[in-house]
Protein backbone atom coordinates (compact mmCIF):
# COMPACT_ATOMS: atom_id res chain seq x y z
CA UNK A 1 0.00 0.00 0.00
CA UNK A 2 1.04 3.17 -0.91
CA UNK A 3 1.73 6.05 1.92
CA UNK A 4 -0.61 9.10 1.12
CA UNK A 5 1.23 12.67 1.07
CA UNK A 6 -0.51 14.48 3.57
CA UNK A 7 -1.46 11.18 6.47
CA UNK A 8 0.47 8.75 7.65
CA UNK A 9 -2.47 6.09 7.23
CA UNK A 10 -2.25 3.99 4.31
CA UNK A 11 -3.81 4.45 1.30
CA UNK A 12 -5.25 2.70 -1.88
CA UNK A 13 -4.62 3.27 -5.31
CA UNK A 14 -7.71 3.44 -7.60
CA UNK A 15 -7.73 0.39 -8.90
CA UNK A 16 -7.52 -1.13 -5.00
CA UNK A 17 -10.10 1.26 -3.99
CA UNK A 18 -12.88 0.16 -7.30
CA UNK A 19 -12.78 -3.05 -6.17
CA UNK A 20 -15.82 -4.81 -3.98
CA UNK A 21 -14.95 -7.19 -0.96
CA UNK A 22 -15.96 -10.73 -1.14
CA UNK A 23 -18.26 -12.09 1.41
CA UNK A 24 -21.28 -12.60 3.48
CA UNK A 25 -22.05 -8.86 3.06
CA UNK A 26 -21.56 -9.38 -0.89
CA UNK A 27 -24.23 -12.38 -0.66
CA UNK A 28 -26.80 -10.48 1.05
CA UNK A 29 -26.56 -7.88 -1.49
CA UNK A 30 -26.67 -10.15 -4.29
CA UNK A 31 -29.23 -11.80 -2.74
CA UNK A 32 -31.31 -9.45 -1.78
CA UNK A 33 -31.36 -7.46 -5.18
CA UNK A 34 -32.40 -10.68 -7.13
CA UNK A 35 -35.12 -11.23 -4.71
CA UNK A 36 -36.32 -7.86 -5.45
CA UNK A 37 -36.31 -7.77 -9.30
CA UNK A 38 -37.90 -11.44 -8.91
CA UNK A 39 -40.90 -9.60 -6.50
CA UNK A 40 -41.17 -6.81 -9.24
CA UNK A 41 -41.22 -9.04 -12.17
CA UNK A 42 -43.67 -11.27 -10.63
CA UNK A 43 -45.57 -8.19 -9.45
CA UNK A 44 -45.63 -6.80 -12.87
CA UNK A 45 -47.00 -9.97 -14.25
CA UNK A 46 -49.70 -9.83 -12.24
CA UNK A 47 -50.95 -6.45 -12.41
CA UNK A 48 -51.00 -7.25 -16.53
CA UNK A 49 -52.87 -10.76 -16.01
CA UNK A 50 -55.77 -9.58 -16.99
CA UNK A 51 -54.62 -8.69 -20.31
CA UNK A 52 -53.14 -11.98 -21.22
CA UNK A 53 -55.85 -14.44 -23.03
CA UNK A 54 -56.74 -17.34 -20.42
CA UNK A 55 -56.43 -20.01 -23.23
CA UNK A 56 -53.83 -20.97 -25.62
CA UNK A 57 -55.45 -20.17 -29.11
CA UNK A 58 -56.91 -23.47 -30.87
CA UNK A 59 -56.61 -23.83 -34.73
CA UNK A 60 -60.57 -23.28 -34.82
CA UNK A 61 -59.82 -19.93 -33.34
CA UNK A 62 -57.23 -19.22 -36.01
CA UNK A 63 -59.41 -20.19 -39.13
CA UNK A 64 -62.28 -17.82 -37.32
CA UNK A 65 -59.54 -15.41 -37.54
CA UNK A 66 -58.90 -15.43 -40.93
CA UNK A 67 -62.44 -15.74 -42.08
CA UNK A 68 -62.66 -12.44 -40.35
CA UNK A 69 -60.10 -10.50 -42.92
CA UNK A 70 -61.24 -12.19 -45.71
CA UNK A 71 -62.98 -9.47 -47.54
CA UNK A 72 -63.58 -11.23 -50.75
CA UNK A 73 -63.29 -10.77 -54.46
CA UNK A 74 -62.88 -6.45 -54.95
CA UNK A 75 -65.55 -4.15 -56.95
CA UNK A 76 -65.95 -3.79 -60.38
CA UNK A 77 -63.73 -1.14 -61.62
CA UNK A 78 -61.23 -0.99 -58.88
CA UNK A 79 -58.74 -3.45 -60.56
CA UNK A 80 -55.26 -1.71 -61.23
CA UNK A 81 -55.11 0.43 -64.12
CA UNK A 82 -51.91 1.32 -64.32
CA UNK A 83 -49.37 -1.55 -65.42
CA UNK A 84 -46.91 -3.35 -63.10
CA UNK A 85 -42.83 -3.62 -63.03
CA UNK A 86 -43.65 -7.18 -62.79
CA UNK A 87 -46.37 -8.39 -65.30
CA UNK A 88 -45.40 -8.33 -69.15
CA UNK A 89 -47.07 -5.50 -70.67
CA UNK A 90 -50.09 -6.40 -72.73
CA UNK A 91 -50.28 -5.81 -76.80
Amino acid sequence: MAITRYTSRPGLNATRARQGRIGVHMFWVLAVSTALAALALFGAWSWRAGDLPSTPPSKAGAARTAQSFNSGDPAPGTLQTTPSPHTAPTR
